[in-house]
């Protein structure tokens, strides 16, 4: 079989693609910042993130009144500390599961009115200024700490932005607080806490246990989880040399650094289903009810450990998900007759119709299909504008945006009523987007959110709760794609949840590559016909192979065969490191494409590039402009983007070749996808169907799999997640 395009037969034997690094698992979440330092200049990332903050206080201040405060300090007492004593009675044989856990049921969650939303301010055109970056006196402190400690002076700061005013003392009173900053491990801040503390610093000390309690949190965050199983947490410790697990869990629970929670669960040992407006309690005494059900108290539960930051969002977005289902769409302003609706369900054709008339009666909806299908929510937001709504869409990324903007347009309706924004854009209330009203919710009566699998719970919350009373939400996404890069799988959750209204695509995705990536979504590896080479199967022996066929098929064989030049062909593989990864195909696509001295921090003009913006593996494509005192000038969806000089190792990477994280969203014309023969181990079939499916015209699978990409095909579509959503609103939480 030929290695060109031009000559290489069409695959019935693709190569098994390598293990994608894509996952939240892998090492496509890396962090954007990997020194922890902070910008002297306000990012674009960090100013989404600071408006994001303002969000999630109002957020928090509207759970404050039902979840009491656990207070620094404060010994672990009452039903936490029971529920660990349970835990171990049951693994130690001492109790029977059902027996273990009697605390009465949760009481059930009430149905949500319609409620009364507080006056809110107007949020600002543009975002606020983000905390402001510690003065050079603070991050000096910090520095001779770390250099006490034998520790990278880079840390600096990062550890005094993230610890905040006298970084210097906490550090030596807690050395291991040293873990909060980005990229430092157990093992690191153990070194660090014995050149400070000697002797005194010893793996069974209880500012350890904490310490490692809570990172091992925030990385099953990276992992997607927005919690741990309790007796998963204590092995974790354990591993970690954690002398006492259980007194670890308690005195970070008791110095208010975590939360724990108890779900009730049902005989087979899932989440026991609940009303939709159900959920588990939590078991800081804030969430518990009277339940006077007998055969409930005989339920065993699971018990969760998470970080506040992620409990709250969950709540927040089980809350927020409730009011839409229960609330009755408003019909002000708007000619929204039933007869209305159905005439603009006539009129849109049998692929959207079903979608409308969901829509028409309904606040939330979930919407399901492939590539093909986003033309069902572009009818959708054209019929809300000629009835008058202002109907607004969402994408994950620019590119997303635009292709949903030509659609709608394509209708031939004035966007006058609405318009096509991306998610980041909508959330801090960029130019160009619907903006706020007096109460602080969206000025909108229909949100379309494409991608919503990208959906990380933090945001999904914000979403949500921003939403108008009366207004309606549509959920739209191809389930079959890589969940979301940030925690959480709410997509999937409300999915399985059925609260509301799911439409499914009959909308299939055309030609070979759609058949060929129908088949994955199924677990079906097929043979497909491609005539015009739509898809081509490249063997190779080894990583160094992979390299030099992809950079040949981006510069050489595509263009010249397929008609497709480089700038609009892509090369995604599995991860970052590794003689296969985005850093070794981005190497030597510079070299062939772009070559230059990289005099501004590896980067010249014209060179490719991605820019890692601050939320977790949200990576925007662009392309380098120049640089100058202010720092490394890109130009990104047309617009321009500045990143200071100390945040460009961090933030910005060379984009010829992308993970599928970075991908996710996004189409070109012609995809490469590299699958060397070591990557087999994180491959998914999640990960194959995005991948294959971002080729608009083309795609090379370059594989060293050999048969592994039929039985990873075949397999489970995703690593499972430990969420609390889905019992929320009222079915299981592990997936």
């Amino acid at each position: 079989m030929s290695t060109d395009p031009e000559t290489t037969e069409t695959a019935a034997e693709p190569a098994e693609p390598a293990a994608p690094a894509e996952s939240a698992e892998s090492a496509e979440s890396e962090p954007a910042d990997g020194s922890g330092g902070a910008s002297a200049q306000l990012s674009e990332a960090e100013a989404e993130l600071a408006a994001q903050r303002l969000e999630r206080e109002r957020i928090a201040q509207r759970k404050a009144a039902r979840q009491g405060p656990v207070e620094s300090g404060a010994k672990l007492s009452g039903t936490a500390a029971d529920l660990l004593a349970a835990v171990r009675a049951v693994e130690s044989g001492a109790k029977p599961v059902a027996s273990a856990f009697s605390e009465p049921p949760p009481a059930p969650r009430r149905a949500a009115p319609e409620p009364v939303r507080p006056p809110q301010p107007v949020a600002p055109a543009t975002p606020p200024a983000a905390a402001p970056v510690p003065d050079e006196e603070a991050v000096a402190a910090v520095r001779a700490v770390l250099a006490e400690g034998g520790a990278p002076a880079a840390l600096a700061p990062g550890t005094a932005a993230g610890l905040g005013a006298g970084a210097d003392g906490v550090l030596r009173e807690d050395p291991w607080q040293l873990l909060r900053v980005t990229g430092v491990r157990p093992e690191q801040a153990d070194g660090f806490a014995r050149a400070l503390l000697g002797a005194e610093a010893g793996p069974g000390d209880e500012r350890r246990g904490r310490a490692v309690t809570v990172w091992l949190l925030e990385q099953a965050a990276l992992a997607g989880h927005t919690a741990l199983e309790l007796p998963a947490l204590l092995t974790a410790l354990g591993r970690y040399a954690v002398p006492d697990p259980d007194a670890a869990v308690r005195d970070t629970l008791a110095e208010g650094e975590a939360l724990v929670f108890q779900d009730a669960l049902d005989q087979t040992g899932g989440a026991a289903p609940q009303p939709a407006e159900g959920g588990g309690s939590r078991s800081d005494g804030s969430g518990g009810g009277d339940g006077e059900d007998a055969q409930a108290e005989e339920r065993p539960v699971r018990v969760l450990v998470g970080l506040e930051r992620y409990a709250l969002a969950e709540e927040s977005l089980a809350d927020g998900l409730g009011r839409l289902v229960n609330s009755v769409p408003k019909r002000e302003g708007a000619v929204e007759a039933a007869g209305d609706w159905e005439r603009a369900a006539e009129a849109a054709g049998r692929s959207a119709a079903e979608l409308i008339r969901a829509v028409a009666g309904h606040g939330l909806v979930l919407h399901t299909g492939g590539e093909a299908a986003r033309q069902e929510p572009a009818a959708l937001l054209r019929a809300a504008a000629e009835l008058g709504l202002r109907a607004w869409g969402a994408t994950h990324g620019a590119g997303g945006r635009e292709r949903l903007a030509a659609q709608v347009a394509g209708g031939g309706v004035p966007a006058g009523g609405g318009g096509v924004v991306t998610v980041a854009d909508l959330l801090s209330g960029a130019e160009g987007g619907p903006g706020r009203d007096a109460e602080g919710a969206f000025a909108l009566d229909l949100l379309v959110v494409l991608d919503a699998p990208q959906l990380d719970v933090e945001t999904a919350a914000l979403l949500v709760e921003s939403m108008p009373d009366g207004a309606r939400l549509v959920l739209s996404g191809d389930p079959g794609v890589l969940w979301s890069a940030g925690p959480g799988r709410v997509f999937a959750d409300l999915l399985a949840a059925r609260i509301c209204p799911q439409i499914a695509s009959r909308t299939p995705d055309p030609g070979p590559l759609g058949k060929l990536v129908s088949g994955i979504g199924i677990g079906e590896l097929n043979q497909v016909a491609a005539p015009g080479k739509e898809v081509v199967i490249v063997p190779v022996r080894d990583a160094g192979e992979a390299v030099h066929r992809a950079v040949q098929l981006v510069a050489d064989s595509v263009p010249r065969a397929i008609g497709v030049p480089a700038e609009e062909t892509v090369v995604v593989t599995p991860g970052h490191g590794g003689a296969a990864g985005t850093r070794a195909l981005n190497a030597a696509l510079k070299e062939r494409l772009n070559p230059g001295p990289g005099r501004f921090g590896g980067f010249d003009p014209g060179d490719r590039v991605v820019y890692v913006a601050g939320a977790a593996g949200r990576a925007v494509p662009g392309r380098v402009v120049g640089a100058d005192a202010e720092g490394l000038r890109l130009e990104c969806a047309g617009a321009p983007v500045v990143v200071p000089r100390e945040r460009v190792e961090g933030a910005v990477r060379h984009g010829w070749a992308l993970t599928a994280h970075q991908a996710v969203g996004a189409r070109w014309e012609a995809v490469v996808v590299v699958l060397p023969g070591d990557a087999v181990s994180s491959l998914s079939r999640s990960w194959v169907y995005t991948a294959f499916g971002r080729a608009e015209r083309h795609l090379s699978v370059v594989q060293g799999v050999e048969q592994a990409l039929p039985r990873v095909v075949a397999g489970g579509a995703v690593k499972p997640r430990t969420t609390r959503l889905g019992v929320l609103l009222g079915v299981g939480g592990v997936r």
